[in-house]
């Protein structure tokens, strides 16, 4: 289906650029013919060829023999069918260009329906890129809501999945699949529009996780009233670790370099227990024997950490356990727990 659209497209466009160059050759011919046959001057025999072809019934800029006006007449005929072969073609290409564009965002959508899981990124802009971007580095399916045309265009040509719309209406969030989604991130620049898209997600889907962005300290507790799992403020954060890398530069270094960005893997991983059944206590994962990575974490499920637990820790089904390793080692936990979607 797909290679029978895009030869359609081809066949609109060729059909297009003749039709271009039927009517270029078309005046080139009159322009000619009044120029170098009759004795026309070149503005006039432009003028008398636009008149002729445009068939718009003025006199003649110069009286006209018989071969003139034979001439004239055929050029009358000629232009008929080039005009209304050129009009029938380019409404082809066009109606042809709108069903493919159609098409596009109809299998688009079918691929967003299927979706269950996936995270909604209300908005792509530097924040929204930044996240979208870590999400596909992991395999995470997500979908972006935006409204930039220039942006859609981006996100069409990068073969992303997104809705066109406001991410504070319900139409595009439907769109986008709230129902089944389990987390969405709002980056607008708006501290309001955040609230509403986390209200609004809230309503569409009780149990969404939202992580919202910020830019004033007062609209923090708005946003964590509105239902947000988590504000983050980026100006915030990036003064304090600006700040950091001066009180203690080599502690920051370090804590940076445990997500190797440049190497596309994380050495700081997340195991949920949820997909572990009848694992009662940490060393009943058998992380390190299987791994090499090492548990420096736990999150229980009221949302505590404790910091290095012991290997006989009890663990919750709802809960999580972080672990540090390198890369071949959170690559080697990634495949054993799988969790990572290939």
């Amino acid at each position: 289906m797909k290679y029978n659209k895009n030869l359609s497209n081809v066949f609109a466009r060729s059909g297009l650029i003749r039709a271009l160059f039927l009517v270029a050759s078309l005046l080139l011919i009159g322009i000619s013919g009044y120029y170098f046959w009759f004795g026309y001057s070149l503005v006039d025999a432009f003028y008398m060829t636009v008149i002729t072809v445009g068939t718009v019934g003025f006199g003649e800029v110069l009286p006209l023999d018989a071969a003139g006006k034979i001439f004239t007449s055929l050029l009358i005929l000629l232009s008929i069918f080039i005009f209304a072969y050129a009009v029938t073609t380019i409404s082809a290409y066009l109606v042809s260009v709108n069903s493919v564009h159609i098409f596009k965002i109809k299998k688009m959508q079918q691929k967003i329906n299927k979706l269950k899981g996936h995270i909604i990124v209300c908005g792509y802009g530097r924040n929204g890129t930044q996240a979208a971007n870590k999400l596909k580095m992991y395999n995470r399916p997500y979908v972006i809501v935006e409204q930039n045309r220039q942006v859609l265009e981006q996100l069409q040509d990068e073969d992303v999945l997104y809705v066109e719309g406001n991410g504070t209406e319900d139409e595009a969030l439907m769109k986008a699949g709230i129902t089944n989604a389990s987390f969405l991130i709002t980056t607008l620049p708006s501290d309001a529009d955040n609230v509403f898209i986390t209200l609004t997600a809230k309503q569409l889907n009780p149990k969404i996780v939202v992580y919202s962005r910020a830019s004033e300290e007062s609209s923090f507790k708005k946003l964590k009233i509105a239902g947000a799992q988590n504000v983050i403020m980026p100006d915030k954060i990036g003064g304090e670790h600006i700040a950091s890398l001066i009180v203690a530069p080599d502690l920051i270094e370090f804590l940076d370099n445990l997500s190797s960005s440049h190497s596309g893997k994380m050495n700081v991983q997340e195991i949920p227990l949820a997909q572990q059944p009848n694992v009662s206590t940490i060393e009943e994962l058998k992380i390190k024997e299987k791994t090499g990575c090492t548990v420096i974490g736990y999150k229980n499920i009221a949302g505590d950490y404790i910091v290095n637990p012991e290997i006989n820790q009890k663990v919750e089904s709802e809960g999580r356990v972080i672990v540090l390793g390198n890369d071949q080692q959170i690559s080697e936990l990634n495949r054993v727990f799988k969790l990572l979607k290939s």
